[in-house]
């Protein structure tokens, strides 16, 4: 038997209180001023504010302040079907340069997912500007949902 595909409006409604539960909980966000600006199925924007503490000693943006942005915006891209979904691989490329005060924006879009797995490719800018980084994120669905019992037509 297959599984009743949920409409846009049920997907949506889905990915907003996966979002919403995801972030209640999401220290590691919370801790470094960061905002989950939409969530859509399969889709998800974070921003974060590069702070005093968030540079290095070449007075620029820690790679690792980046890549936990763009990790960030790809858990709640990959998490947005309400499945249990974690990280079994990642890569970045830094392209540029960002500074103290810069806002950044991580924008994750899925490529593909089938099964278990999934890839997903995240940009991450300065808001308005350039591109600093280009992280791509292969995903692994584990067990168990982020809301248990939780299915897309009861979210709408």
């Amino acid at each position: 038997m297959t599984e009743a595909r949920p409409t846009p409006e049920e997907a949506q409604a889905l990915a907003d209180a996966t979002a919403e539960a995801m972030w209640s909980r999401d220290r590691n966000a919370h801790t470094l001023g960061m905002t989950l600006i939409r969530v859509e199925p399969g889709k998800a924007v974070v921003t974060m504010q590069v702070r005093p503490g968030m540079v290095n000693g070449h007075h620029i943006c820690h790679g690792g302040m980046i890549f936990t942005l763009a990790d960030t915006a790809f858990a709640y891209a990959c998490n947005s079907y309400n499945k249990n979904t974690v990280a079994s691989a990642c890569h970045i490329d830094f392209l540029a340069p960002a500074k103290e005060g810069d806002l950044l924006e991580a924008d994750a879009v899925e490529q593909s997912a089938s099964g278990r797995t999934g890839v997903y490719d995240i940009t991450v800018r300065i808001a308005g500007g350039k591109t600093v980084a280009l992280f791509r994120g292969k995903s692994y669905r584990i067990s168990g949902e982020v809301i248990a019992g939780l299915q897309a037509a009861d979210a709408a």
